[in-house]
């Protein structure tokens, strides 16, 4: 009987604990500092690694990318590039998209990513038209990615 008891008791705790979990709703405001973190966001990741990928975002924004044909590991992706692109208005490089999104929450990035105007060749209006859902998953893959790497150089306009 004793047995059977410390069963059921553990087997109720085990429910609850899990029944708690499943309600819990992970804190979208605040910095994810660890992978596990990530446990409920990882479709978000995934369809923002998609979306880095046909959007051609490391094309600019991964230094290396474009000259490897794109053989350049995804610890790496996304960390900005030290090769400008001269346009009519100066020189701009790809910025370190790590480093800007590891204090960025996911609202001001829907927010900044729907008003974004930027310097060529960086297609802002693409960004402007995504929709919220593709936004969050951008964001949430460049926040799983992590920090990483040195700001990229300023843009430098004709003098």
């Amino acid at each position: 009987m004793k047995f059977k008891l410390t069963h059921v008791i553990l087997a109720s705790f085990i429910l609850s604990g899990l029944f708690i979990w499943n309600c819990a709703e992970p804190d979208t405001t605040k910095a994810l500092k660890s992978k596990s973190e990530f446990y409920f966001k990882m479709e978000s990741v995934e369809k923002g690694r998609f979306l880095i990928k046909k959007l051609g975002c490391n094309d600019c924004h991964t230094g290396g990318y474009l000259q490897s044909k794109g053989n350049i590991p995804e610890n790496k992706w996304l960390t900005g590039d030290t090769i400008g692109w001269r346009g009519p208005l100066g020189t701009s490089y790809g910025l370190n998209l790590r480093l800007l999104f590891d204090n960025l929450k996911e609202e001001e990035w829907v927010e900044m990513a729907k008003t974004l105007t930027s310097k060529p060749p960086m297609p802002h209006t693409i960004i402007n038209a995504m929709n919220n859902e593709d936004l969050k998953a951008v964001y949430w893959f460049i926040r799983y990615l992590g920090p990483n790497g040195k700001p990229a150089p300023a843009f430098e306009p004709h003098s």
